[in-house]
């Protein structure tokens, strides 16, 4: 199967535009900002040819002073292939006139949003001017802005540089830091049972090939799906989450989990084996080739959910169709992740036990471990007390089999006692009607399940009703899905914070839930530049967007209150 996304990014290859130079947001859309007289203020932005800018877009505000309604000459409408519907546009020289009131020294804010005719569309872009009443007809040069920019823009900017030498580094940076999140906590023990599992002696240089192998498919498949997904537009990561997929993969898992209990020895055709030894001259050959493999299953299932990094670069290729520079990004990515799993390859050979009576008391705890990833991949697709039913049989069958094995050592029992206490609770969970194994009895700490009630939109016709109706209240919009790891522990562990709730219990809270991801969940993840959960928006009274509060990806509650102070 990764092969088949490898295909599809080699075969767009030919829609880069390498040759391609596109302006700097500040070039393309030049701003200034004057009193014409000590009530108005006149606004120019001055479009480089080949560009536009949107009149809906645009949005002035001033600190500590009252701004008006922004009054925007006539445009030209045409219909926009990045929003799929009718816009007002604007070429050339644009001049805004905006009422002020304001007696002293102030600064005025201006958002606004553009596009060049080949086909990319910037982020919104935020400018400062100092201005006073009693200056009239002085021009004021922009200000450094210091509202940042959404991190998913200012990466997809770094982008744009087209500067490997700064872009390679940056991302594989990048990708270290995503490999501690928890969608990347599955692959550790799938490796780790690959490592355990092989039956050559464990040592650092065969652990370390092994990592490598599978790290390599993980990059190559992770690359691939990332680069469709970016030029299709479409959210494939979602796509693999349907419950056929989830189902086949799972059935992979525990065929392989069943192999480290020596049911069976998983191996490639005699022939095939045949083959890779003579091409590679080494018995070891079918073995690397299966880790291969395994690296690249593992990429498209468990792989880690949107973020930062990943949103900037596909929002880069599905803008520019650079497949070059966005490609190395992303490779540069899952390089980075790859790095705790070519750690655990190199200490095989200190932190795994050798090869005896211990190694396959190993290899059945990482059978186990295989077979919990096996139903965490389908828990998504059940009731929330099936779910935990069957955690608590995995618990139990395997803290029993340790207790009731007769040549089994007094710490191995212990185990087994720990392994059963656990599977009894999740049992006593779900008899009682609990349906979170992560919290197991909280139906009796008289805790709300849902601490966050959220208006569920269906389609962007019911978000700008929504939007329209906000009644003086800020708004929030969160994109989530039943299998978006981040997006879970953003409900359980950032929103239910007291101080993060005390401030969203002043907003509007709307939400997406992109599960199906049929064409109305597409289509408003197209809306707002995102390719899937998490990613939550934030807007103004007046039902506008404001782009420098946007997060993606998780965020831990202090991280996350300063986006909710910005749109109180």
């Amino acid at each position: 199967m990764g092969a088949v996304f490898l295909f599809v990014g080699l075969l767009a290859t030919p829609l880069a535009k390498a040759s391609t130079e596109y302006l700097a947001p500040e070039a393309a859309f030049r701003f200034s900002a004057q009193m014409i007289d000590a009530q108005n203020i006149q606004v120019v932005y001055e479009i480089a040819d080949g560009y536009y800018m949107y009149r809906d877009r645009f949005h002035f505000e001033g600190e500590s002073v009252a701004v008006g309604d922004a009054i925007i000459p006539a445009g030209k409408i045409k219909f926009d292939e990045n929003f799929q519907k009718n816009v007002e546009t604007y070429r050339g020289r644009l001049s805004i006139r905006l009422p002020v009131t304001a007696a002293a020294e102030f600064t005025l804010i201006a958002t606004a949003q553009g596009c060049a005719d080949q086909g990319l569309c910037y982020p919104p872009m935020t400018s400062k001017a100092k201005l006073n009443p009693t200056l009239i007809g002085k021009t004021a040069d922009p200000a450094p802005s210091t509202s940042a920019q959404p991190i998913d823009s200012q990466i997809s900017s770094s982008l744009q540089s087209r500067n490997l030498l700064k872009i390679l580094p940056l991302f594989f940076l990048l990708g270290i830091g995503l490999a501690f999140t928890p969608c990347m906590f599955p692959m550790y023990p799938i490796l780790s049972s690959i490592i355990v599992g092989d039956r050559h002696k464990v040592h650092r240089g065969r652990g370390l090939l092994l990592s490598f192998m599978y790290a390599l498919g993980m990059t190559l498949v992770y690359t691939g799906m990332g680069i469709a997904a970016g030029l299709l537009g479409e959210g494939l990561a979602a796509s693999l989450q349907n419950p056929w997929v989830l189902s086949i993969c799972a059935a992979i898992m525990v065929g392989l989990s069943l192999s480290m209990f020596d049911l069976y020895q998983l191996q490639l055709p005699a022939s095939w084996q045949t083959g890779l030894i003579h091409l590679s001259g080494r018995r070891s050959g079918g073995k690397l080739i299966g880790v291969f493999v395994m690296g690249a299953i593992s990429a498209l299932v468990v792989g880690p959910c949107v973020a930062p990094p990943l949103a900037g670069a596909l929002l880069y290729l599905s803008q520019s169709r650079d497949v070059l520079i966005g490609g190395s990004g992303l490779f540069a990515l899952g390089v980075g992740m790859s790095v705790p799993l070519l750690l655990i390859g190199a200490s095989a050979g200190t932190v795994l036990p050798r090869a005896g009576k211990w190694m396959n008391e190993v290899k059945r705890l990482f059978g186990i471990l295989m077979l919990g990833t096996a139903w965490w991949m389908l828990s998504s697709l059940l009731p929330g007390v099936l779910a935990v039913l069957g955690w608590a049989a995995l618990g139990i069958a395997y803290g029993a089999y340790l207790i009731w094995r007769e040549d089994a050592h007094w710490s191995v029992k212990a185990m087994g006692l720990v392994f059963a206490a656990l599977g009894l609770l999740q049992l006593m969970s779900a008899a009682t009607g609990g349906k979170d194994a992560l919290s197991p009895m909280s139906q009796f700490r008289g805790v709300p399940e849902s601490r966050i009630q959220f208006t569920r939109v269906r389609s962007s016709a019911e978000l700008d009703a929504a939007l329209a109706n906000l009644q003086g209240k800020s708004a929030l919009l969160d994109f989530y899905a039943d299998w978006c790891v981040s997006c879970i522990e953003m409900e359980k562990g950032t929103f239910t914070d007291p101080a993060v709730k005390a401030q969203m219990d002043k907003m509007v809270l709307l939400q997406v839930d992109v599960t199906a991801n049929n064409a109305d969940d597409k289509a408003l993840l197209k809306r707002f530049n995102l390719f899937g959960p998490p990613g939550i928006i934030m807007f103004d009274r007046q039902g506008r967007e404001i782009p420098h509060a946007r997060v993606i990806g998780y965020s831990k509650p202090t991280d996350f209150l300063p986006a909710l102070h910005a749109a109180d």
